[in-house]
């Protein structure tokens, strides 16, 4: 797979360009891969192995990481506005300032990650696992589950 074309392809799907072609990098293996700043939004990575991956500040708003595994990922200042992370393993992630507004969590692995000041504003929480996680600052407005979020 050549990562580079997979994101040129993106970029011309998105911009409504002739040639382009949606990014799937379903179980894609992109351990410590560097998307810092990429433009994924609507990308299929489910099942993906993203551990240890540099997501800075990408754009992976309304993108499917259904069960991909993001284990001490960093994603601070991510967009993941509306993606669907059921059942990711996000666990030691850092999501500090990350958009997770309207995000799908059901069941995701968050235990120690770093969720401080991030945006959960109406993100889907239930049965999401947040033991040990930082939530300092973190805005839960309107968020499902989260009274059964356990910071410890």
């Amino acid at each position: 797979m050549n990562l580079k074309k997979v994101l040129e392809l993106h970029k011309k799907w998105l911009n409504n360009e002739e040639g382009g072609e949606r990014a799937n990098l379903s179980e894609a293996d992109l351990i410590d891969a560097d998307l810092c700043g990429a433009d994924l939004r609507m990308a299929n990575l489910r099942w993906a192995d993203l551990c240890v991956a540099d997501l800075r500040g990408v754009d992976l708003s309304g993108a499917n990481l259904r069960m991909a595994y993001l284990r001490g990922a960093d994603l601070r200042g991510a967009d993941l506005r509306c993606a669907d992370l059921n059942g990711a393993n996000l666990r030691k992630a850092d999501l500090s300032e990350a958009n997770l507004s309207e995000a799908d969590l059901r069941g995701a692995n968050l235990r120690r990650a770093n969720l401080s000041g991030a945006n959960l504003i109406d993100a889907d929480l239930c049965g999401a696992d947040f033991s040990k996680a930082d939530l300092s600052e973190a805005d839960l407005r309107g968020a499902l589950g989260q009274s059964s979020i356990c910071q410890s």
